[in-house]
């Protein structure tokens, strides 16, 4: 398991990283011992998602080579989490940020950007994260003295924190042992930066991503590729797989997670989770295996979505 270390830190940046693994005892009993089943809880990160991670580095490189400066106002299109990342880390660093978010991003997510005085523009929420991307653009391209705009759908600094840090720990706390890695497909940067540290590794390691079924889907955050605008740090032959996974799916067992572990998480998790159980299903008889699926946040900011029956958020 990793461990944070730190007991008295400079500032909130140096508590991004080092989340901790979870073993999955009921979850595992379906596999008879042969099958070891890890969360890495991202939720830990001070942001309380994955998000803080691609965040920091994003905002990191561009003070160091000049692209964030003074004067300059950050702005990047988001479902929620990168913006609470650059929100928390553009109040820290003295930068006021700006976000282009759906309509209809949770008020969860909504209300944690306002309190570090974030200023949001909404997008159409027919569009989805399409739509903030092409707002934001837009909003750039009219002014581009004004802003920083990171764009992490593009920025080789998002994969780059995964390659330098997630992938780094997995290997930490789980070495030869670990087997198979699932991750969500959002921006991509998780799920590429953690591949591709893992496959230097000296054992192979099968990376999984997990992306919805369908163009409408409820499973908030992941991004249906076929439907999508592609993100340009995402390369799928980089990876072992890419599975579909309907919204129920990841839906129930994110409702199993929270009742058998008693870890309230989110939808994308969920769907983390159940990639890792058909992996797991599959498995030739008598093979062990040792898996990580990565939780990217809790389930607090989904909370609304909760009180509708499923069939209304599809």
């Amino acid at each position: 398991m990793t461990t944070r270390n730190e007991t008295l830190c400079d500032s909130v940046a140096d508590l991004v990283g080092r989340t901790p693994l979870v073993r999955m005892p009921a979850l595992e009993r379906e596999f008879g011992g042969r099958v070891e089943l890890h969360a890495k809880l991202e939720f830990m990160n001070p942001g309380g998602s994955v998000k803080d991670r691609p965040g920091l580095q994003m905002l990191r490189d561009a003070l160091a080579d000049g692209r964030l400066r003074a004067g300059k106002r950050i702005i990047d299109a988001t479902s929620g989490n990168t913006g609470v990342a650059y929100s928390l880390f553009g109040a820290a660093l003295g930068y006021p940020v700006t976000l282009v978010m759906p309509a209809n991003v949770s008020p969860a997510r909504k209300a944690i950007t306002e309190a570090y005085g974030t200023e949001i523009v909404y997008s159409s929420e027919m569009e989805g994260s399409d739509g903030a991307i092409r707002l934001v653009r837009q909003l750039v391209a009219e002014d581009p003295e004004r802003w920083f705009y990171p764009d992490q759908y593009s920025n080789p600094s998002n994969p780059l924190a995964h390659y330098l840090s997630t992938g780094p720990e997995l290997l930490e706390a789980l070495g030869d042992k670990l087997t198979h890695f699932v991750a969500g497909i959002g921006t991509s940067g998780t799920i590429m930066g953690t591949a591709r540290r893992l496959k230097e590794h000296r054992r192979a390691i099968h990376v999984c991503a997990i992306e919805p079924e369908d163009a409408l889907h409820g499973l908030e955050g992941l991004k249906h590729m076929a439907s999508s605008i592609v993100p340009a740090i995402y390369h799928p032959a980089e990876l072992d797989e890419v599975m579909p996974m309907p919204t129920e799916e990841g839906w129930d067992v994110a409702e199993r997670f929270h009742a058998e572990e008693g870890i309230f998480i989110g939808h994308s998790g969920g769907a983390a989770i159940a990639g890792a159980l058909r992996l797991a299903r599959r498995l030739p008889a008598g093979e062990r295996a040792c898996m990580v699926a990565l939780i990217p946040d809790r389930g607090e900011r989904y909370l609304p979505l909760l009180g509708l029956e499923k069939r209304d958020v599809w």
